[in-house]
Formats: C-alpha cells, sequence, structure tokens
C-alpha cells in the first residue's frame, strides 16, 4: 500500500514538474517570438523583484495584473503597475491628484515606510494587479528569461519527453516478453 501511494505521488510531482516547465517554456517562447510581454485574455504575468509589497505579495512570486486600455482609471487604494525609469514597479496607489487636465499617481510599496518620490502619468501605467499571485514562480520566470534558462526551457521538455518514450518502449518491451514466456 505505502509502495502504490508513493508511486502515485512520485507520478502528480512529476506531471507538476512538467506542467510548470512547459509552461515556463510556453511563456519565455512567446514572449521572445512576440517580441514583449504576452498577453492572455488582458492579463500579463509579471514576476516581483522586491520586497516593496510584502505582505500583500513576496518577493519571488508571479502576479496577474490587467493590462490598461483607454478606458482605464484608478483610484486609491488600487495596485498598479508602471514603468519608471527603465524599471517595471509595482506599488499602491495612496494619492489621486489632477495636473494639466489628467489624473497623477502618487504611489507607495506597502513595506516602505515612505511614498515614492515620483508621481506615475497615466502614460507609465501598464495595467493593474488583479488579486492574483503565486509564490515564488518569479524566481523560476525571472531565470527562464536569461539566455541560459531559455536554453534549457527547450532542452528539459525535450529530454523528459524523450525519456518518456524510452520508457514506453521499454514498457512495450517487457509486456511482449512477459507474453511470449506465459
Amino acid at each position: 500500500m505505502a509502495k502504490k501511494l508513493q508511486k502515485a505521488v512520485s507520478r502528480i510531482l512529476s506531471s507538476m514538474f512538467i506542467i510548470i516547465v512547459c509552461l515556463l517554456a510556453l511563456v519565455v517562447l512567446s514572449s521572445r517570438i512576440s517580441g514583449g510581454t504576452p498577453t492572455i485574455l488582458g492579463h500579463q504575468v509579471k514576476a516581483v523583484l522586491s520586497g516593496s509589497m510584502e505582505p500583500a505579495f513576496q518577493t519571488g512570486s508571479i502576479i496577474a495584473i490587467q493590462i490598461k486600455d483607454q478606458h482605464s482609471s484608478y483610484k486609491k487604494g488600487d495596485v498598479i503597475t508602471f514603468q519608471m525609469d527603465g524599471k517595471l514597479i509595482t506599488h499602491r496607489i495612496i494619492d489621486v491628484k489632477k495636473q494639466n487636465g489628467q489624473a497623477v499617481y502618487k504611489t507607495k510599496g506597502d513595506n516602505n515606510d515612505g511614498a515614492d518620490r515620483w508621481s506615475v502619468t497615466p502614460q507609465n501605467v501598464i495595467g493593474m494587479y488583479k488579486g492574483f499571485h503565486i509564490p515564488y514562480v518569479g524566481y523560476a520566470l525571472n531565470y527562464s528569461s536569461s539566455k541560459l534558462g531559455s536554453a534549457l526551457l527547450l532542452f528539459v521538455p525535450g529530454l523528459l519527453l524523450l525519456i518518456s518514450a524510452i520508457r514506453s518502449i521499454n514498457g512495450a518491451k517487457q509486456e511482449l516478453e512477459a507474453g511470449k514466456v506465459g
């Protein structure tokens, strides 16, 4: 009984690993092909690289953001992802002001002592955090974006498919041999 349970757990964990690797490969390859970040149903997945928003989400998490459109508007308390000095930042809006007829957002990381020293214009906003995050997967996503990580994402699924094919062939061979003996 324990052996069957161990085998079942092993198969589940192996399947989960294969699914995660394939999903990471899909995300990275589609972003490389499109030249940008892949969008699924109006949402993008971003890796969290700092602890500024803890405890809402931890460093190394991935978060889903809803991409802004021409009708998007944000209010105090919303968590937005924006571009600032060539970096993507995800912080909470603590104040909204009007400047030259448009909204300007003052932001702060939940874990930071003070407000950000900049103001965010609507042109810099990428989208809004929608409450979905998965801890630790961001580390893998970030690594998979590197050259070595991309190469491994191509190599590992291929190797897993090869191993699976060899196991299937060996299993079929053993069944044939068992049928000849019995």
